[in-house]
């Protein structure tokens, strides 16, 4: 585990909003992608990054429905993508690259939870898929672009990632599926996604983090929860933030120069993780296999053997 996986003293905390974060801070001519960024956190992290200046880009898959949820918001644009589609991903991909922009901030927001049994792609689990190999294809497509602008990267993650490591033996769930398991390893990828893609990235002044925006009632994420589940999750975890609180840790981790020169790291409630607690489970902190560097380098090995997409490949 990191020796910086320590709270740094933000001075912000489980009830800062993004706007809050991003008070003082001009946004002028930084370009952001925000996948998802048309629902739910994604739209509200849209919201106060265009309102700090910045131009974002929304990757989405119904551009339609991106364009009317997002009307009213100046600096925004909607570009067609399928996460669970790599044709897709390096179609957005070459349009993005043909307009020669630097990127300065990259917000990997987009994702599924505890979704029913789903195939992707050559076979691939799908939240394991969606959640991060369609993340992991679709920086490394984008990294000449990244490495110009010196960007942040930041991977929205969970405190779901402490349900599971990634299962090296069955990543793709092929001896029997159980949905909350597949979202334990998907989200323990984003934040190893992070970790590796920091270590590679920094000495070009690429820096990577993975957050927990927190437990966030009024989102489409568990649009695959019967009313049952949704009690009973409600009942189980303590403190739910409104989504402008949700918001507030991915869009501190993108832009606040209290992490300058950090990076590789998980945070929640706009502050550094500590580490969890032994055995813990949807608590706060990060859990130990999430931040193993060796655990992130054998995934980026893995997820570019899947993907067959290296930017730093020799």
């Amino acid at each position: 585990m990191s020796m910086q996986q320590h709270k740094i003293g933000s001075g912000f905390g489980v009830d800062s909003t993004a706007e809050e974060v991003l008070r003082g801070l001009d946004l002028s001519g930084r370009l952001a992608i925000v996948t998802g960024g048309y629902s739910g956190l994604g739209l509200e992290t849209t919201r106060a990054l265009a309102g700090a200046g910045a131009r974002v880009i929304v990757p989405a898959r119904r551009p339609a429905a991106a364009q009317e949820a997002l009307a009213g918001i100046d600096g925004v644009e909607v570009g067609r993508l399928n996460l669970a589609d790599l044709e897709s991903v390096r179609e957005f991909s070459e349009r993005f690259l043909a307009s020669g922009r630097d990127l300065h901030l990259v917000i990997n927001n987009a994702g599924i939870m505890a979704s029913p049994e789903t195939r992707v792609g050559p076979g691939w689990e799908a939240q394991f898929a969606v959640n991060h190999l369609g993340h992991h294809a679709l920086v490394n497509r984008l990294w000449p672009a990244i490495e110009r602008g010196r960007a942040r990267v930041v991977a929205v993650s969970s405190n779901g990632h402490q349900l599971s490591g990634i299962r090296w033996d069955d990543v793709q769930f092929k001896r029997g599926y159980d949905k909350w398991q597949a979202y334990g390893q998907a989200k323990t990828a984003n934040v190893l996604f992070a970790v590796h893609l920091d270590a590679l990235g920094a000495a070009a002044g690429v820096r990577a983090f993975a957050v927990h925006p927190g437990a966030i009632a009024d989102t489409s994420l568990a649009r695959h929860m019967s009313d049952e589940e949704l009690a009973a999750l409600t009942a189980t975890i303590a403190g739910w933030k409104p989504v402008a609180a949700g918001a507030a840790t991915q869009v501190w981790a993108a832009t606040s120069p209290q992490l300058a020169g950090l990076g590789g790291l998980y945070c929640e409630d706009c502050e550094v993780a500590e580490p969890a607690a032994a055995g813990a489970t949807l608590s706060s902190g990060v859990a130990a296999w999430a931040v193993d560097r060796e655990e992130a380098a054998r995934l980026w090995r893995l997820s570019a053997d899947l993907t067959g997409l290296d930017a730093f490949a020799a």
